[in-house]
């Protein structure tokens, strides 16, 4: 993509966003902190903007703007609402294992309907009593003829309630050859939803359990050939989850230093304006200077991205950087605000809350350091970036 071209490309994305999220999603979030239920209307009106497509080609329906569009789309929605920032991500998380593992035929089949809004994918892994620990699974798929016979529990899905198609990964044999991925549509029989729990954040975004329970799929769901399961999982979680929830942070970083620098404007003491206060003009200087620097590293680890280097270090460390200098800066903030923030008639709270749900999908903040000590170690196993390069790097816009 041409330079020039490329940055007007992106610099209009942003404001079209950005523009959207404050006339049709801001006057939703009040809603939706008071009811703290998913909010179906409005995550398929957002789908319907074309933006889960960000990353599948123009010759299928999609964007064709790669991750870095794709980080732009999810950090201006959460710069409003950090649940629908939430909601797109883990949509688009789902379209990695068809543009991934996906034959022509499933590509051809489910990416125009996702591109197009019409089709919110999930991609489902956890399980209750495995959580991280992706070889600890349960769930299973027995071959019989030409079906999947799929039994298990799993937990912790984005968009459960209101995802269409679930990327499930179930064991079908043993060790970490013995993991397959299927297509399952939500209206298959043996699958079924858990019940909506209330949760301390995301309000409006919707992460529960998936059921199955002698759910019959049919071979040609099946993802790949068997076995590849754990590559599935991996390379989704490495290539898109650590880049998507670093995209949330982000927004809701820039969302923390947007209010806390107005409620300093306003707030007056001893006659002056707050942040007059040395105190708080030092914590207000800690919040931008993070956002700087978290800001680099997500937009430095996705360019590598779409460009087909090799980058699963730099995504580690973006979401690192990101979801730690998040939560330290809503801490500043709420110091800031002090009383005042603990009212839910200011969102910073708000923000506290919603950066805690960033901390642990694909992976916590130790185990991002245990696998850059590996890199520093030369010990590294590999790198996504590089093996699924070609189905990453974004194609030249004509």
């Amino acid at each position: 993509m041409d330079g020039y071209f490329a940055g007007r490309l992106h610099h209009q994305l942003r404001q079209q966003v950005r523009s959207f999220a404050e006339t049709e999603v801001a006057p939703r979030v009040p809603a939706m902190e008071a009811t703290r239920s998913v909010h179906h209307d409005l995550s398929r009106h957002i789908a319907r903007q074309g933006w889960i497509g960000a990353t599948i080609g123009r010759d299928l329906g999609g964007m064709g703007v790669g991750h870095l569009g794709k980080t732009i789309i999810i950090e201006e929605l959460s710069r409003v609402s950090a649940a629908m920032g939430a909601m797109v991500q883990a949509s688009q998380l789902g379209v990695a294992k068809i543009l991934h593992f996906g034959s022509d035929e499933q590509r051809k089949t489910w990416l125009p309907p996702i591109a197009a809004g019409e089709c919110l994918p999930t991609i489902a892994v956890t399980e209750p009593e495995s959580g991280g620990h992706v070889l600890g699974m349960s769930a299973t798929a027995v071959r019989e003829g030409d079906e999947y016979v799929l039994n298990g529990r799993k937990v912790y899905v984005g968009n459960s309630h209101v995802g269409d198609l679930h990327g499930v990964v179930v064991r079908t044999g043993p060790g970490s050859k013995g993991l397959t991925a299927f297509l399952v549509e939500a209206d298959r029989p043996g699958l079924r939803v858990g019940d909506e729990k209330p949760t301390m954040g995301l309000h409006g975004f919707g992460f529960g359990e998936l059921i199955l329970e002698d759910c019959r799929v049919p071979v040609a769901n099946r993802l790949g050939a068997e076995g590849d399961g754990l590559a599935v999982a991996y390379s989704s979680s490495v290539l898109y989850g650590r880049a998507n929830l670093t995209a949330v942070a982000l927004g809701i970083h820039q969302a923390i230093l947007d209010d806390t620098a107005r409620f300093c404007e306003e707030r007056h003491r001893y006659g002056e304006p707050l942040h007059a206060l040395p105190s708080v003009k030092l914590k207000l200087g800690q919040v931008q200077s993070r956002l700087m620097t978290a800001r680099l590293a997500a937009y430095h680890a996705v360019h590598l991205l779409d460009r087909g280097l090799p980058c699963d270090a730099e995504l580690m460390n973006a979401k690192l950087v990101n979801v730690e200098s998040t939560l330290d800066s809503a801490r500043n903030a709420m110091e800031i605000h002090a009383a005042a923030g603990l009212f839910t008639d200011r969102p910073v709270e708000r923000y506290l809350r919603d950066a805690h749900h960033i901390f642990a999908p694909a992976g916590t903040s130790d185990v991002q350091l245990l696998r850059l000590a590996e890199v520093a170690l030369g010990a590294g196993k590999g790198q996504w970036s590089e093996r699924l390069a070609d189905a990453v790097r974004m194609a030249p816009v004509p």
